[in-house]
């Protein structure tokens, strides 16, 4: 089992940088694929990228590509999001996520272990 504790989150101009962060328990952490999804009030949960066990593939959705970075240190069991360049539009709820699955990753399903969120808003 994995326990997901999110961190960083808060109000930012457009344009702005945050970085989240993401904890997670256990000695099993570095076998898993790590993600970042978002939710905004109405939407659907969105995927934002995602990051293999060993940090050697990266992938991102299309509406962040080239603006949030995904990154982890299994030595700390910490992940963690990136963010430049923000937009209004990025305002959302992020949430880590953890699954065994190595395909398919932008899918919310393909993660077992969630935290609890972290809330950032982008101010235009």
């Amino acid at each position: 089992q994995v326990l997901l504790v999110e961190s960083g989150g808060g109000l930012v101009q457009a344009g702005g940088s945050l970085r989240l962060a993401c904890a997670g328990s256990g000695r099993t952490f570095s076998s898993y694929t790590m993600a970042w999804f978002r939710q905004a009030p109405g939407k659907e949960r969105e995927f934002v990228a995602a990051i293999t066990w060993n940090g050697g593939s990266t992938y991102y959705g299309d509406s962040v590509k080239g603006r949030f970075t995904i990154s982890r240190d299994n030595a700390k069991n910490m992940v963690y999001l990136q963010m430049n360049s923000l937009k209004p539009e990025d305002t959302a709820d992020y949430y880590c996520a953890a699954g065994v699955y190595r395909s398919a990753l932008s899918r919310p399903d393909r993660y077992g272990y969630w935290g609890q969120g972290t809330q950032v808003t982008v101010s235009s």
